[in-house]
């Protein structure tokens, strides 16, 4: 049974592809030093699978607890890293924050890779990397402009040095899974989108409002030059996305990667405003959200949305989930969030 190190593993996204490399038997260890996430997401993970991985509340950005982790959980065969500050607006406002978090945990479990002969990586990378393309979908081909946040600059650098390591040392390969936006929960409701204080994300922030813990939603810019003037993103089930994580562990422990760094964009191939999901939101759940419009939030991008096809070729992985069920899923979640606190 393969061992897979998890970084950012109690987190949204991390959380979920747990439950996913676990279903399919892989074992599992999961560090987080749990700055945006909570311990209790563990009690989920093993309420759907019936196994708690592993748990180091470890910083990745401190090399030497980080040694002391691969030497205690020897024999890790691959990692997926997810540990990183992800707010785009955040960055702007704390961009050495950002810098620090994103760049150091990537260099250090680089430089901790030879040394535990660890030899695959799945890097946690984003369409902002692509800034406001020119053409619409993006393909994994698009040029990469100059970054609009802090938050995106550190994802390019992160890229950047991938391929520079990996080049200088051909032994050891890398896929970087460029991720739209994931929203929703697992259909459970066990586990889901859950950041400590404020939400900087729509979704949670939609659920919060809905059920009354925000007074209203925000809906920063309604003068984009898009058909309602707010912005189109691509949002993809987290499940769907979690899966792809699964896909791409497989691929490089089977031997079937291509080149020694791939790249693929993970989204539906569809776009939706911000307006259309709130619209969509009250439709599938029947409850209203109030929000109101405000200036446009810096560092956001006008309108992106992925062309999936290489994923869907090459990996043989699909977003299968409809926003519909998405927003449903994520809906569940926050009312059984809700029910959960009203009984502690």
């Amino acid at each position: 049974m393969a061992k897979i190190l998890v970084t950012g593993g109690t987190g949204y996204i991390g959380s979920h592809t747990v439950v996913e490399l676990q279903k399919v038997g892989f074992e599992v260890v999961v560090v987080d030093n749990l700055s945006n996430s909570n311990i209790d997401v563990l009690n989920g993970i093993e309420k759907i699978t019936g196994i708690r991985p592993a748990f180091e509340n470890i910083d990745c950005a401190d090399y030497v607890s980080m040694d002391r982790m691969f030497e205690k959980y020897k024999g890790i065969d691959a990692i997926i890293h997810f540990a990183a500050s992800k707010a785009v607006g955040e960055s702007v406002e704390k961009p050495l924050l950002y810098y620090r978090n994103n760049l150091v945990s990537l260099i250090n479990l680089l430089q901790l890779m030879p040394i535990h002969k660890v030899k695959n990586i799945v890097f946690s990378s984003s369409c902002t990397v692509y800034g406001q393309p020119d053409v619409l979908p993006v393909t994994e081909d698009a040029p990469i402009k100059p970054a609009l946040s802090p938050y995106g600059n550190t994802k390019q650098i992160c890229e950047e040095i991938i391929h520079d390591t990996i080049h200088s040392n051909p032994c050891y390969q890398s896929i970087i899974l460029r991720y739209f936006n994931p929203i929703g929960a697992h259909p459970s409701a066990e586990i889901g989108e859950l950041p400590n204080g404020v939400p900087n994300n729509l979704l949670p922030f939609v659920t919060q409002t809905a059920i009354g813990l925000r007074k209203q939603l925000q809906v920063y810019g309604d003068d984009y030059n898009t058909p309602d003037g707010s912005c189109i993103r691509d949002y993809i089930h987290v499940v769907d996305l979690a899966k792809a994580h699964v896909i791409a562990v497989q691929r490089m422990l089977n031997n079937q990667t291509k080149h020694h760094v791939e790249t693929f964009n993970l989204g539906t191939g569809r776009g939706l405003s911000v307006l259309e999901i709130i619209e969509t939101f009250e439709k599938v759940n029947g409850v209203k959200i109030p929000y109101k419009l405000a200036p446009r939030r810096e560092g956001d991008i006008e309108k992106v949305w992925a062309d999936p096809s290489y994923a869907n070729d090459e990996l043989g992985w699909t977003a299968n989930e409809t926003v519909e069920e998405t927003l449903r899923s994520a809906w569940v979640w926050e009312q059984n969030l809700a029910k959960r606190v009203k009984e502690e």
